[in-house]
């Protein structure tokens, strides 16, 4: 069977850390499955930040770089990364994330298999610089209240059918959408119908610092509560509970990033503890019963000898 083709798509800005950015890129050219065109879109960063994206083209064929003078934001970047693919299918990636060597393969067998389903996401592991330090799954099969908390997929893990983007618009690029437009466009695909799930296999390690709970700025947060309560308004959804979660990335303003880096890490600890548990008790009733095996072809070679 041909192997279609996946067009990944990246958009970058002022990524200063090359070694980050190329392991980031090295993560998808490394990948079990190889059919795939690589778009980078460089979203205006300044020109020290474009030569290094640049630079990136004499890694391999399969990617394509593409450059606009003027930062316009990830939309933007994504949309015209959009465009010019050429894939079946279309997959996000992250200039400071790592795909695990088996996602797309993955990720591609299940939506060949699935008709019914336009994109799938996949739980990650979570890691900073000192390596990996938690977990953060994702409900198989969102419903409307998986919206609600936060959006029930990981962004850059994500891979669409193509087709999705040629039958309606893609991301939406306002000021509103700026820091949300991965919830957004989510809460636009499900209002066209279409149905999106989470493999329920850790394929995506997304890099969550202590930084990352400084950088949410309130403007931004502001845009997220206005993305919500559009989005809730046009789904019905404002009653009687949508109200509370409009309001909830507003309410975050108040919470000290120190308490937010504390609530984060300790449930993505939790959760990669809980795994270990888990994987620890398979091993423990596999142990068992392969104890319990030994036992009883032990007594059976008995009997047979005395018998």
């Amino acid at each position: 069977m041909d192997k279609p083709l996946v067009s990944v798509i990246m958009g970058v800005y002022n990524q200063w850390d090359e070694k980050i950015l190329r392991d980031a890129v090295s993560s998808i050219l490394n990948q079990s499955y190889d059919n795939l065109e690589f778009i980078i879109w460089d979203d205006g960063s300044c020109d020290e930040a474009a030569k290094i994206v640049q630079n990136l083209k004499e890694l391999d064929e399969r990617i394509v770089v593409m450059r606009r003078l003027e930062n316009k934001g990830l939309a933007f970047s994504l949309n015209e990364c959009i465009l010019h693919a050429k894939g079946k299918y279309i997959a996000r990636m992250d200039a400071d994330d790592v795909s695990l060597r088996t996602r797309l393969e993955k990720q591609v067998d299940f939506l060949e298999e699935h008709a019914e389903y336009a994109w799938c996401g996949c739980n990650t592991e979570l890691f900073d610089e000192n390596g990996v330090w938690g977990e953060r799954p994702y409900p198989e099969i969102p419903q409307m209240m998986d919206y609600y908390r936060f959006s029930p997929y990981a962004h850059p893990s994500v891979m669409f059918r193509a087709e999705i983007f040629d039958e309606g618009r893609g991301y939406l690029a306002t000021e509103e959408t700026l820091r949300c437009e991965d919830y957004e466009i989510f809460m636009h695909l499900i209002q066209r119908g279409l149905k999106g799930y989470n493999l329920q296999e850790t394929l995506f390690r997304y890099r969550e610092t202590k930084e990352s709970y400084r950088k949410r700025k309130t403007k931004y947060r502001i845009n997220e509560a206005k993305t919500r309560y559009r989005n809730y308004k046009q789904m019905g959804r404002l009653f009687p509970i949508g109200w509370v979660f409009v309001l909830r990335p507003i309410v975050a303003c108040l919470v000290p990033p120190v308490l937010l880096e504390f609530i984060k890490r300790s449930e993505g600890i939790k959760r990669k503890d809980d795994s270990r548990r888990e994987v620890a008790s398979v091993q423990l009733n596999i142990e068992s019963e392969s104890e319990s095996l030994r036992s009883f072809e032990t007594f059976a070679g008995t009997v047979r000898q005395t018998s």
